[in-house]
């Protein structure tokens, strides 16, 4: 009964037929977020190498000193699977087969970025995190190039 009156709205009301070319409304895709995690990535990692183990015997610098690498690598970690994270939503969600024909390295280009996520969670490795801001920045260039607009790289770093 409840089918039959739903029916007879949609009869007597008929809506719109709407089509989406993206899971979400368009304009909320954009690489910034990635960008923003993987800096962080890169900042841990920096401050992760730089580092300076205390002096044997001082029990409260050794503390101090476990506790702050613990925390680097708490952040660089959750910072890596943010970024990889907003990398997949873009490569899965954003990018359409059309942007392969712009981009035919386009899926190349994300597997490296996500395994480069990956690995920059399981090392303290500056190369392979300025490799992932270098991969963010392409992805950044191809994003904007889909639509048509030149937006400026930057970091805050």
């Amino acid at each position: 009964m409840l089918n039959q009156a739903i029916a007879k709205l949609q009869a007597w009301f008929p809506a719109a037929e709407v089509h989406a070319h993206c899971d979400g409304p368009c304009g909320v895709y954009d690489p910034s977020s990635a960008r923003v995690a993987a800096e962080a990535v890169l900042s841990m990692t920096k401050k992760l190498v730089d580092l300076e183990q205390p002096t044997s015997g001082d029990k409260a610098a050794s503390v101090a000193y476990h506790n702050t690498f613990a925390r680097f690598t708490a952040i660089k970690e959750e910072q890596a699977q943010i970024a990889k994270d907003e990398l997949l939503v873009l490569w899965t969600d954003y990018f359409k087969p059309v942007h392969l024909e712009q981009f035919p390295d386009l899926h190349d280009t994300f597997w490296k970025a996500a395994k480069l996520c990956s690995a920059c969670k399981v090392e303290v490795s500056v190369q392979h995190a300025t490799e992932l801001m270098e991969a963010v920045q392409k992805v950044h260039t191809m994003f904007w190039a889909t639509k048509n607009r030149d937006v400026s790289w930057y970091t805050a770093s």
